[in-house]
């Protein structure tokens, strides 16, 4: 159920998404409303489950897994349930949605290169038993397109 959230609410959200660690002070500061109203906001959003918590946004690449790639997945009808625990123990899906149409799954899957892409779907993906089929689309590039992101604006 959706939660009534006002501009100032929408805003702090923008905020904490561009920088997870800004300080109270500076998210009041930015808002235009006191520390007390910042806090009171944060503590209802956060209780509310609007915000479920933050993260550091980590470079994969410097992590030693240089390799992106959109894997979709078709599974055995009514296998959902079985295959997201599999995916619990799987390291290198670093997001995997449940979707409509052609494919059931979208995977995002992060690994070191190309020869480590072919062992995950191969010889780990494609042996759960549930698995149908998988398609792999290698990913070129991935803008940072956050409304904060310093990047030059297109004129």
């Amino acid at each position: 159920m959706a939660v009534a959230l006002d501009e100032v609410d929408h805003q702090i959200l923008a905020l904490l998404r561009a920088d997870g660690r800004m300080s109270i002070r500076t998210v009041a500061e930015r808002s235009h409303i006191s520390r007390a109203n910042a806090y009171s906001r944060l503590d209802r959003l956060r209780s509310e489950g609007v915000i479920r918590g933050f993260a550091a946004i980590v470079d994969p690449e410097k992590c030693g897994r240089g390799l992106s790639a959109y894997v979709s997945v078709r599974i055995e009808q009514h296998s959902w349930e079985v295959f997201r625990e599999y995916l619990r123990h799987i390291p290198e899906v670093d997001h995997a949605a449940l979707v409509s149409g052609d494919v059931d799954l979208l995977l995002l899957v992060r690994v070191a290169d190309a020869a480590a892409l072919r062992t995950f779907v191969l010889e780990r993906l494609q042996r759960i038993p549930e698995v149908r089929s998988t398609q792999t689309m290698f990913i070129l590039d991935e803008p940072d397109i956050r409304p904060d992101a310093a990047s030059p604006r297109p004129e």
